[in-house]
């Protein structure tokens, strides 16, 4: 039986590539060199199945290329944003991504993003590496207190819920949510989450604001001036979602203005370039996009996006079908 033919954009964990050899007439990126508009393309035209990840950006002009042959886009990750999904849609070409395998990593990150900058460890890490720490001292690198304090999480799915678990079981949190959709009452039970109306009265009563929604257009820019301007002045903002849900410019006049007291990050709207004050303001603690970073989950991504390509061939319904 003739193999399907895939294009895998990123080097792969070791166990996925070996998989993918068993199962595809495969052509992997030994490399691990981001493929161009161009390649994209050519890839499209040569394969049946392209498996790309976040870093590639499969705009309506690369998925419009003549003599397309692929049909399939097995993604390497659960956000979509970097496809245009709804040329996609009237292509007729299949999307799928990679959900709930990494709900507890991303979560792992959130949590520490928001120790990090509450209790300014970044701060004195770096201070110790630099060799100027004098000693203890009582009024040294203060920092806020995370148990008992209020976490509002705009958008409260998988990683939203995992978040809110970690900080109300672990650190005894009050959680708030906002998130267009109704979340059955079991659930939020669980963490005695209290639902508010608009994200504004998120921005307005919480003194950790945690970022868990898709990128998609409603949500683009989502985070800006009008909103920052509305949190606390000791309030942090967490991200581990996508980088232009916030408007990066805003958050650094938030942060200049001290209109909040500091970020924690790990995306960034112009990945892998960061705003040159970001990489300045001491307080603000920022990741490599690190939030599935685990070897258990990236294996657990290639494996779901290897099963997603394997239904679609088959003719089966996909486990993780976006379009």
């Amino acid at each position: 039986m003739t193999k399907p033919v895939a294009i895998v954009t990123r080097k792969w964990p070791k166990e996925n590539e070996d998989r993918l050899r068993e199962l595809f007439d495969v052509t992997l990126n030994t490399s691990d060199q981001a493929f161009s508009s161009d390649e994209l393309k050519q890839a499209l035209q040569n394969c049946d199945v392209l498996m790309p990840t976040v870093t590639d950006k499969i705009t309506a002009d690369v998925l419009s290329v003549e003599n397309r042959r692929a049909n399939m886009i097995g993604n390497f990750g659960v956000g979509f944003n970097h496809i245009d999904i709804k040329k996609a849609k009237e292509l007729g070409i299949t999307v799928s991504n990679t959900p709930s395998v990494l709900t507890d990593c991303t979560a792992d990150i959130a949590m520490s993003l928001l120790l990090m900058v509450a209790r300014r460890v970044g701060e004195g890490e770096r201070e110790l590496r630099a060799e100027k720490w004098t000693g203890w001292r009582p009024t040294h690198l203060l920092g806020t207190k995370v148990t008992g304090k209020t976490l509002g999480i705009i958008g409260f799915g998988r990683i939203g819920q995992a978040v809110a678990k970690r900080a109300h079981f672990g650190f005894d949190m009050n959680i708030s949510y906002w998130d267009p959709f109704d979340i059955p009452e079991d659930v939020t039970k669980k963490f005695n989450a209290t639902k508010l109306n608009t994200i504004e009265d998120i921005c307005e009563q919480s003194d950790f604001v945690s970022i868990n929604c898709p990128a998609t257009e409603e949500t683009f820019h989502l985070m800006n001036e009008d909103r920052f301007k509305l949190m606390k002045k000791t309030a942090f903002i967490i991200n581990t979602a996508r980088g232009d849900i916030i408007d990066e410019k805003a958050l650094v006049n938030a942060l200049n203005q001290n209109e909040i007291a500091g970020a924690g990050l790990d995306v960034f709207e112009t990945e892998p370039n960061l705003p040159s004050e970001l990489k300045t303001l001491e307080n603000v603690v920022s990741y490599p996009h690190l939030g599935s970073a685990t070897s258990e989950t990236r294996i657990a991504m290639g494996n779901t996006a290897i099963d997603n390509s394997l239904a679609f061939f088959a003719g089966n319904d996909l486990p993780n079908k976006v379009v």
